[in-house]
């Protein structure tokens, strides 16, 4: 009964194996407390040995003399091999001092030369010095420069790089007690330690010593510590004999550095002597030379420091004698240049996006790496920009120009028409003459031989003007820089132009046509010898005034730039016609690469010499139509939707005559009324409106009654009801004719100056009043004499509006271009303004003696009012620096912002009705023509062509012929305008001639009644005779129809009755009270 239970056997083992997790575990414990104190132990030992070795070290270097060399040797070395960055940077630095005083000695025994010439430590003395060296490059790297103290261990670490990769300054080696054999085996040892540095850290941190001591707010590097750098980057490469690898290393380290060059030759000249003792620049160009090499650099550089290495280049090549120069310049700076202009052009974006990155010299770039933290882009860019200059301004250039052949000039003494008479056509008349008087001589002597493409005068010009070329595409921030520079240099864009033309005939057309079957993306040099043309010709003379255009002649003479329109004109026309050039061709960028386009560069100088020609016609008659397709034929294309004929008639319309361009806008508006269904069908007749006006208020009831109309309205049919100066309906019925008069009418009297809306130049030209606003309405008014001009030139009536020039400008929208000058086309609104603008901007003194701000003072009703013509222009003086600016702005302030508002107004009423992509079809005349026919003279030999006879009357009857010799002799220019108005209610004839008028101008005999007349036949004339031999009706006036452009004409007996009728009927002014 007192037996105890047995336990069972789930609790035996668990106790198992609790009892051995116990003995586990203190077995653990017990084997980490031993490791713990071995390491504690170990690292006790180290702390006491690292003590030590720093006590030694600082008894030795510190609180002694001059130790051995031996002793010196083991107590550093046991230092550096447990160095520590931080507390023992000044034992370090203490050391470098040691080793560098050490060489002045000349005893082994206290020179640390000494050690490597003992055996047994010769190669742990070498090492240690490799392990120094590298740590001496691991503090430089550390450092600032622009602090006191790193400057100065800068220059003990730089010293000790000096000292130690080569044996100039080793004394013991020069103390003659030494073999001179030793030497080699010493400089090899030099070598050897350099070869070690270059495979750690070598070229990157001077790289990075050169990025913070010289591209910040300010130099920082002294002139001692960038001469050991200079030195110091220079010694692998010398002792390597210029390899590959070295020499890839420096151009990828050094060279790259931001104003490299520039702060050597401020800081040391020396330095720069010695590249040109070595060849330095020679052996880059050569080495860059090789497709291999170019592409290993490329790949490492990006965009930014790709720059900065060819501004390096630039400068120093800038920098060579003339006599050297000339060797190096063609082919291999010349295709250096392109190359690397070509790999940073890779990164360059005509846009903004999130891709991209601003850059002051690119622009927006896109780059796969991040630029470098050291390098401050903007405190750098001044200085890389002046380098980069030395490409496009003298010497340099001298250089790279001087391959242009320089083609001989002769003036054409094109006397200045404006002195003798204002109108323009003389100038004309007088270019015709002298281009008359030279074509045999002129245009025979400028080009004497033909050039050859591939021969190597054209592919040494053409690669230069690559160059130049490849630059503006890609440093797209400097573009204005390098157009005025190589625009500006004497003689560069004629001869350039001279050259172009020896190319082929036809100035090289053909050529070029040629090479464009073949080079579809327009890259080869020649063509980008012509892109670099057209924007260097394009740039100069938008800042050309008409006396350095017209009088002086500069650059080009009137017959080149004649031969040079003539050129583009028909380039474009043949590259569009046939297809080469298409509507992405025209981008500003191109679509595969960022190059400026081509045509895009030589259709815009094409228009930039076409409408200084508009404004100021100078080439000949039917100059700018391409006669090698009829236009006929264009028109047939246009209609069966040729894309290439479409963008014809949208880049170049003015290859195509002017009647042709006139008809094909009234055939625009012509469908669009179809459209609208605004045109008259068998079924049914459009709607109309019906307004009612008395002829003493005509801008008031005009406007009340059509100011709101919707769009459609205004262009459908408008009837008018006249109510006489009585107050009584006038008999006249609407058939067009009376609408065409009130329009006349109530535009003549809307655009009188004496309403204030409109004002007049001193040639009677009208643009919109700057004190507009002292008119009620006037903003509405503007809208509505917008509509009223819209509907006459969309109805096909003249009206007579001589609007400026450069309100036309405005009106076709051409001010939106970016090469649109508003200095050109100021002459049409105040001559005498422009003529002190050009005055300023010849001034040969200071300007600032003028005592010009940027601001102007106007007299408004006898009080004086200031506007600035920028914010702040009050007190901005006007210097020589800024002149140019002041002048273009002025002349901006004149034209537009004091007419913004109005002009605003006066475009959205006339774009209700005429869309401005029809309008495109014209030039700046043109549209005045268009509007009225710009007081052309009435040609009643035309009207007599094409007149109609009914009632007896033909071309050959008597009062017939007395008519049209009245017409031509006895009426003036006034009178005339009022006939042609009194019989077709326009006082202007159709622009494209009375072909045109609808219904055709007709002439009848009011003694046969119309129901008796059959036209103008045998029997009419034979029944009118015997009917109106009647008597003589000296009591009845003329009479007209305009609805029908009819004039009833009684048979006087007398010419001198017809002619006092006839002026009687057409000065009454009596309205429809005679019809």
């Amino acid at each position: 009964m007192f037996a105890g239970v047995a336990p069972s056997k789930d609790t035996f083992l668990n106790q198992a194996r609790t009892a051995r997790e116990i003995r586990q575990n203190a077995k653990s414990q017990n084997e980490s407390a031993v490791k713990i104190q071995r390491m504690v132990r170990g690292w006790l030992c180290r702390v006491k040995i690292w003590r030590e070795a720093r006590l030694q070290f600082d008894a030795t270097f510190l609180e002694s003399g001059k130790p051995l060399s031996i002793d010196a040797f083991k107590i550093s070395r046991r230092v550096i091999q447990t160095f520590h960055h931080t507390k023992d940077k000044e034992r370090f630095e203490v050391y470098c001092r040691y080793l560098i005083a050490s060489l002045e000695q000349e005893s082994p025994k206290l020179s640390c030369i000494g050690v490597a010439l003992n055996k047994d430590h010769a190669i742990p003395w070498i090492n240690h010095l490799k392990k120094v060296l590298e740590l001496s490059l691991c503090m430089m790297e550390q450092l600032k420069p622009e602090s006191p103290h790193d400057s100065k261990q800068l220059t003990v670490y730089l010293h000790l790089l000096i000292s130690f990769t080569s044996i100039t300054n080793w004394k013991i080696l020069n103390s003659g007690k030494l073999p001179e054999s030793l030497k080699n085996g010493m400089q090899q040892l030099c070598n050897n330690v350099m070869g070690c540095l270059v495979s750690l850290n070598y070229y990157p941190v001077l790289k990075t010593l050169l990025l913070r001591g010289l591209c910040g707010q300010r130099r920082y590097l002294k002139h001692a510590a960038v001469s050991a750098i200079m030195t110091l980057s220079l010694r692998p490469l010398v002792a390597s004999e210029f390899s590959s690898r070295l020499l890839t290393l420096y151009i990828l380290n050094i060279f790259s550095v931001p104003g490299f060059i520039l702060h050597l030759h401020a800081i040391t000249p020396e330095s720069v002597a010695q590249f040109k003792s070595n060849e330095l620049l020679t052996r880059i160009l050569d080495f860059l030379s090789t497709e291999q090499n170019t592409r290993i650099v490329f790949h490492t550089l990006e965009a930014t420091f790709s720059i900065c290495l060819l501004g390096n280049i630039i400068h120093l090549t800038q920098m060579e004698e003339e006599n050297s120069l000339k060797n190096l310049i063609f082919p291999n700076f010349v295709c250096l240049v392109c190359r690397l202009l070509e790999h940073c052009q890779r990164y360059v974006q005509a846009k903004q996006s999130n891709l991209t990155q601003w850059h002051p010299i690119l622009g927006w770039f896109s780059s796969d790496e991040k630029s470098t933290s050291m390098l401050d882009v903007q405190e750098t860019t001044p200085l890389i920009k002046q380098q980069l200059s030395f490409l496009w301004t003298t010497p340099l250039v001298q250089q790279l120009t001087a391959c242009l052949p320089v083609a001989e000039r002769q003036d054409l003494n094109i006397p200045d028409p404006r002195k003798e008479t204002p109108d323009d056509k003389n100038l004309v008349t007088a270019f015709k003459k002298a281009l008359g008087n030279n074509k045999t001589s002129r245009a025979n002597q400028v080009v004497h031989t033909l050039r050859r493409l591939g021969s190597p005068e054209v592919t040494q010009v053409a690669l230069v003007a690559s160059m130049f070329q490849t630059a503006l595409s890609t440093l797209t921030q400097m573009r204005m820089d390098i157009l005025t520079a190589l625009s500006c240099k004497e003689n560069f864009l004629p001869n350039l132009w001279h050259f172009i033309s020896s190319l082929g005939p036809n100035h090289g057309l053909k050529t070029y046509l040629d090479l464009l079957a073949v080079d579809s993306k327009r890259l080869s040099p020649e063509c980008q010898m012509l892109h670099l043309f057209c924007e260097g010709t394009t740039h100069f003379v938008t800042v050309l005034d008409d006396i350095e255009m017209y009088e002086e002649q500069k650059p080009f003479t009137l017959l080149e730039f004649c031969n040079i329109s003539s050129f583009l004109n028909h380039f474009m026309f043949k590259a569009i016609w046939s297809g080469i050039a298409d509507a992405t061709s025209f981008h500003s960028f191109g679509s595969s690469t960022s190059n400026y386009n081509l045509f895009h560069a030589a259709h815009t100088l094409l228009m930039v010499v076409y409408r200084r020609d508009c404004r100021r016609p100078f080439v000949p008659k039917d100059h700018w139509l391409v006669k090698d397709v009829k236009s006929s034929l264009l028109i047939a294309e246009l209609e069966r939707g040729r894309q290439s004929v479409q963008l014809l008639l949208q880049k170049m319309p003015h290859v195509i005559p002017l009647e042709d361009r006139v008809l094909l806008f009234r055939k625009y508006i012509a469908n669009e009324k179809n459209a609208l269904g605004l045109t008259e069908t068998a079924s049914a007749s459009p709607q109309s409106i019906l307004i009612t006006v008395h002829r003493m208020r005509m801008v008031e009831d005009s406007f009340r009654q059509l100011a709101d109309l919707p769009m459609q309205l205004w262009k459908g049919i408008i009837r008018v009801k006249f109510i006489n100066y009585q107050g009584l309906e006038e008999a006249g019925i609407d058939q067009d004719g009376v609408f065409k008069e009130f329009l006349e009418e109530t535009v003549r009297r809307l655009f009188d100056p004496s309403l204030n809306l409109f004002r007049s130049t001193k040639d009677q030209r009208l643009y919109p009043s700057p004190t507009s606003y002292l008119t009620d309405n006037h903003l509405h008014l503007f809208e509505f004499a917008g509509k009223l001009l819209g509907k006459a030139v969309y109805e096909g009536s003249t009206v007579e509006v001589p609007l400026a020039s450069f309100f036309l400008s405005q009106v076709l929208g051409q001010t939106h271009s970016v090469l649109y000058s508003a200095l050109d086309e100021l002459p049409s609104l105040d001559p005498e303004l422009y003529r002190s603008l050009t005055y300023i901007k010849r001034y040969e003194g200071d300007v600032s003696d003028l005592s010009l701000t940027f601001s102007v003072d106007d007299d408004f009703m006898g009080k004086l009012i200031t506007q600035e013509l920028r914010p702040g222009g009050k007190a901005i003086p006007v210097t020589n620096e800024n002149k140019i600016s002041y002048i273009h702005q002025m002349a901006h302030f004149r034209m537009h912002t004091q007419i913004r508002d109005q002009t605003s107004a006066f475009l959205r009423g006339f774009r209700t009705l005429v869309n401005p992509e029809w309008l495109s079809l014209f030039s700046t005349p043109e549209v005045q023509r268009l509007i009225a026919d710009d007081k052309e003279p009435i040609n009643f030999k035309d009207l007599r062509k094409h007149t109609q006879y009914y009632g007896g009357f033909h071309d050959n009857h008597r009062v017939i012929s007395w008519l049209w010799d009245i017409l031509d002799n006895d009426l003036s220019e006034e009178e005339k305008r009022l006939f042609l108005k009194f019989v077709t209610s326009c006082s202007k004839p159709p622009l494209l001639g009375f072909a045109y008028l609808q219904p055709p101008f007709s002439i009848r005999c009011v003694e046969v009644n119309e129901d008796e007349d059959n036209g103008d036949t045998i029997g009419s004339v034979i029944r009118g005779f015997f009917t109106i031999r009647k008597r003589d009706p000296i009591n009845r006036l003329p009479t007209s129809s305009t609805c029908f452009n009819l004039l009833k004409l009684p048979n006087y007996q007398r010419r001198s009755t017809l002619k006092e009728k006839l002026r009687y009927a057409i000065t009454s002014n009596t309205g429809f009270e005679l019809s």
